[in-house]
């Protein structure tokens, strides 16, 4: 898929996202979170944000879990999940 393609949709899954109102899941949440980190990557340190170490714990779990995606395919997998959970084709 052409990059500025798939930049352009990531851009518009991540407003769907940035909208929803619904109760998701935490692991879907942390779904959301790891493809979103890996996909918006720009240097490999992480940087936890919040006083929860737990909580951070599982987000830095959960993104090691797809550092092996390239931004590109972070984005995509992205996307999937945006149209999953609000049954919407982004394009």
């Amino acid at each position: 898929m052409e990059k500025k393609n798939i930049n352009k949709r990531f851009q518009k899954a991540y407003e769907v996202a940035s909208s929803m109102t619904q109760k998701l899941p935490p692991d879907v949440m942390l779904q959301f979170y790891a493809y979103y980190k890996q996909a918006t990557i720009d240097t490999p340190f992480y940087n936890p944000s919040g006083d929860n170490e737990l909580k951070n714990a599982f987000k830095l779990n959960a993104w090691f879990q797809v550092s092996q995606l390239s931004p590109e395919e972070a984005k995509e997998k992205y996307i999937e999940l945006v149209e999953k959970y609000n049954h919407i084709k982004i394009k």
